[in-house]
Parts: structure tokens; C-alpha cells; sequence
């Protein structure tokens, strides 16, 4: 991208002498005015930030000001993506169940008991459809992050943009990103995978008598939880370094890691602030439905069995559910897209602050 420079081009030295476009005080010199000791001029804001350090409020707003200005080409984007993937899993799952109907009626039907002969087929044709599913999710969220990023360089700059301009960049991008994504997924599956020995070795405590197991696994969890923490922030900057400089998988992992080094605990603080922004967020959007919900009927011992589920399945659709639909999609899509545009924008924080990226982006910026 012609306007963010890749690693290996910084900006020009500026008039006052620092390499980054700053001068002792700020942007531009302070100096004596008309009036007395005149403060340094504030530094260029064409788009959502200032052209400047960032700090965590810049961060926060830039990314609020982002889905606020943009909204129809971000929301867009991710709306559209959402529904292509949508439509993807419903034409599969039915696929499948066309496929397998057979199958699945020998399966179920009074009296019959499992066999390979029909059990085969619906594993084939159901593990065909996760695989499927995880591949479409994988490249819908890198297509996400990529249109966040693409966006985020307009935003920056001021300049309007277009739905169809972001799909476009977004598109090109997708598969570096998912390359990016793919190790990223793995780094936060550790702690899940770790979690899931730790409950194994629970229960194999429970019938055996012997704590050595879970001893020994809550050991690796303690020393697996920081290392994918670690892990994961030193390279949160790739999926924005593979869009904003145009950077293949290992060098947009290499950039994200220089990138970082000597700000950990800042990306890791700012990052888990968002985390909990869209937390919020959701619970405020979850909690009132929770208290809302319709209670379930009341289940008496001569109760017909098939009423009373039937009775229980209504009490949790009609506008209820649709609330829920909603507020779930909502805090779906702002989670999507609120925290690729924060990380991006901490990407760019350490640009400027040790690459002089600033005056790079103040002189694309003008007309």
C-alpha cells in the first residue's frame, strides 16, 4: 500500500531535527509568540486519530470513530461475509442430510441399534461438513480483519471510501491473512487444550485415588497460559502488517514481532481493555434478556410428554428469541470488527512512535 511504507522505509528526517517529524516539545516547535511562550502546535488530525503517539484513549476512540464514520462499508463487509458464510453451512448441512437421509432413518428409527454400515456414512458426511465450515469460517474472519485493516488506512487518512473499494482490497489480502490466522488459532487452541487435559486428569483423580496426573497437568497449564499470552500478542500485529504493507505470512509475523518488542505489556493491556469493552457490551445486551426470559410451564407428573416439550420450545421463540437473534448478531459484528480496528491501530501507535510514520501519513493526507 503506496501510503504506509514498508519496513525498511521510515519517514524523513523532519525540520526540527528528530528522524520522526517531531520537534523537543511536540509537533513543530514551541516558541515565543505575539503573546508570550507559545505551546507547540497540536499535531494533524486529517482522519480519526491525531498523527502522534497514541495513547489508550486515541486507540479507543480512533476505533469508535471508525465504525461510526464508515459504518456502511465496515458493517457492510462484515454483514456480507457473515451471510455468505451462512449460507455456505445451510447449503452443506442440508447437503449432507440429503446424502446421508437413509442412513440416518436406519439409524433412528424404533428398535435400531448402532452400525458401521449406516454409521460410517453420517460421520463421513457430517466430518466433510465441519471441515468444510471451519475452512469458510477461517476465511471469512481473515476477510474480516483485512477489510477492518483496509478500512482503518482511510480512516487514518481521511479520505472517504466505498463498499465495493473494501471488498475489493479486503479480497486481495484474504489469503495472507488466513496464512497469519491459521498460527494464531493454534496459539489460543493451547490453553483450551491444556484446560481439557487438566478436566481428564480431574476425573482420572476421582477414580483412581491418585493426584499425580492432575498434578502434573495443572503444572503445564500454569506454564502454558503465559506462553500463549506471550505468544499471541507478539504476533497480533500480522494480519494488520500483511494488509497495511501489503507483507506476505512470514514477514508480516517477523514485523509483528519487531513491532512489539519493548511494548508487550502495553498491546497486552490496551487489547485486554477492548476485551472487556466488548464484554460489556454483550452482558448489557444479554442480562435484561436473561431477566426478560418467559418461565417454562409448569411440568405436573401426568403431563403429557410431547405437550410439555412442545410447551417449553414456545416459551422460548417468538419475540424473545428474536431479541436474543439480534443482540447476539450485534455483539457478534461489533466484536468482529471492533477489535481487528483497535489492534490496527496500536499497529500503527508503534509505527509512528519508532518509524516515523507520522509526517509518511501527514504528506498522504493532502490533497
Amino acid at each position: 500500500m503506496p501510503d504506509i511504507p514498508e519496513q525498511g522505509q521510515p519517514g524523513q528526517p523532519g525540520p526540527y531535527g528528530d528522524p520522526h517529524g517531531w520537534g523537543p516539545h511536540g509537533w513543530g516547535p514551541p516558541g515565543w509568540g505575539p503573546h508570550g511562550w507559545a505551546p507547540p502546535p497540536p499535531p494533524p488530525k486529517p482522519g480519526v486519530i491525531p498523527l502522534a503517539p497514541l495513547g489508550a484513549d486515541h486507540v479507543l476512540g480512533g476505533a469508535f470513530a471508525t465504525m461510526r464514520r464508515y459504518a456502511k462499508p465496515l458493517f457492510g463487509t462484515a454483514a456480507a461475509a457473515y451471510g455468505l458464510l451462512t449460507v455456505v453451512m445451510t447449503g452443506a448441512l442440508l447437503a449432507a442430510y440429503a446424502a446421508t437421509r437413509e442412513d440416518s432413518r436406519a439409524m433412528y428409527e424404533p428398535g435400531a441399534t448402532f452400525s458401521w454400515e449406516h454409521g460410517r456414512p453420517l460421520l463421513m458426511a457430517f466430518g466433510a461438513v465441519w471441515a468444510l465450515v471451519l475452512l469458510a469460517s477461517l476465511a471469512v474472519n481473515s476477510f474480516i480483519q483485512a477489510a477492518c485493516a483496509a478500512t482503518l488506512h482511510e480512516a487514518v487518512l481521511g479520505r472517504p471510501t466505498t463498499f465495493r473499494a473494501i471488498w475489493r482490497r479486503a479480497w486481495s489480502r484474504t489469503p495472507t491473512v488466513a496464512a497469519v490466522t491459521v498460527p494464531l488459532a493454534v496459539i489460543l487452541l493451547l490453553p483450551v487444550a491444556a484446560f481439557a487435559l487438566l478436566l481428564v486428569a480431574f476425573f482420572v483423580t476421582l477414580l483412581t485415588d491418585s493426584a499425580a496426573p492432575f498434578g502434573l497437568i495443572f503444572l503445564l497449564c500454569l506454564l502454558v497460559l503465559p506462553l500463549a499470552a506471550w505468544l499471541y500478542v507478539l504476533f497480533a500485529f500480522a494480519p494488520a502488517a500483511a494488509v497495511l504493507e501489503s507483507a506476505g505470512p512470514l514477514t508480516a509475523l517477523r514485523r509483528s514481532a519487531h513491532l512489539v518488542r519493548g511494548a508487550w505489556w502495553r498491546t497486552f493491556g490496551i487489547s485486554l481493555l477492548a476485551g472487556i469493552i466488548v464484554l460489556i457490551v454483550s452482558l448489557a445486551f444479554r442480562l435484561p434478556l436473561q431477566f426478560a426470559a418467559p418461565e417454562p410451564p409448569a411440568v405436573h407428573p401426568d403431563s403429557d410428554t410431547s405437550e410439555v416439550l412442545f410447551s417449553q420450545l414456545r416459551s422460548q421463540f417468538g419475540l424473545y428469541a428474536l431479541l436474543g437473534m439480534i443482540g447476539t448478531l450485534l455483539t457478534q459484528l461489533l466484536a468482529t470488527v471492533f477489535l481487528p480496528l483497535v489492534t490496527a491501530l496500536l499497529y500503527i501507535d508503534r509505527r509512528i512512535r519508532g518509524e516515523g510514520l507520522a509526517r509518511t501519513l501527514a504528506e498522504a493526507s493532502r490533497p
